[in-house]
């Protein structure tokens, strides 16, 4: 028997953004990450060979592929589907053993999921079709406030004054900070007040769900230091962020297709 180990790829095909991640031996051998920009199938491919060149590895050498994401049904390549929850679940409890809660911010919902000690997803809820539940609504601020959406974060943290929003509704939340700013709050403030009430939005999701610690935090949103304080306050614990929140569906996926093999 060689001692060389299987590889195998997982590819996440999402609203956003598509992923691709590949494992072997328990490790993260490489990834690729591209927007999804509508053209599903080309960016698949693309960042596949993103992953495979990081990892210096050849299409041939792949053992399996697993597939997961809004795009997943056309994916450009034979690739085995898994839920995104699933995917998400697995992806987090690799780099989090304890996991028992996970709560993935992305561009069109928050998802969050409670598993069993063993990992396994004992129950998941999906936020309402509204952009202040997702990772969309930090898009929109920073288009309003004309900074790049990777300063939001940061700058919110250095809020004196928290701006506290009067509707949950994006739209008018939108239109309410641009009233704000001309009266003359500060991009850190109007900032802040969003991440509590994304937060907010958040914790209620969860706390229908039967919270459980240890709880993880993925997605885009994830990456907004901000959002992430905000979030942790809302539950009244520090919540664990892996170190790139946006792959961990596509990791996961690569993990179940591992783990399924004879």
């Amino acid at each position: 028997m060689s001692s060389t180990p299987d590889y195998f790829a997982g590819v996440d095909m999402g609203a956003a953004f598509t992923k691709a991640v590949l494992v072997g031996g328990q490790k993260i051998l490489g990834f690729g990450m591209r927007p999804s920009g509508g053209r599903y199938r080309e960016t698949a491919e693309a960042v596949l060979e993103e992953a495979l060149a990081r990892a210096g590895l050849s299409r041939e050498q792949l053992a399996g592929i697993g597939i997961t994401g809004l795009g997943a049904e056309n994916a450009p390549f034979s690739a085995r589907p898994f839920s995104d929850i699933s995917c998400q679940a697995r992806g987090c409890r690799f780099h989090f053993p304890l996991v028992r809660t996970v709560i993935d911010i992305g561009g069109q919902f928050t998802k969050a999921a409670r598993l069993t000690p063993e990992g396994r997803v004992a129950d998941f809820l999906i936020s309402e079709k509204c952009a202040t539940g997702s990772g969309r609504f930090l898009q929109v601020m920073a288009r309003i406030l004309q900074i790049d959406w990777e300063a939001i974060g940061p700058l919110s943290l250095k809020s004196k004054k928290p701006v506290e929003f009067s509707t949950g509704c994006a739209v008018f939340a939108e239109s309410e900070t641009v009233s704000r700013l001309a009266e003359g709050a500060r991009p850190e403030d109007l900032l802040a007040g969003m991440h509590r009430a994304m937060a907010s939005k958040v914790a209620m999701l969860v706390k229908r769900l039967k919270m459980e610690p240890e709880v993880v935090l993925t997605g885009g949103g994830a990456e907004d230091v901000g959002l992430v304080r905000a979030v942790s306050e809302a539950l009244g614990l520090e919540v664990r962020v892996p170190e790139h929140p946006r792959l961990t569906a596509a990791l996961g996926s690569a993990c179940l297709t591992e783990g399924s093999q004879p």
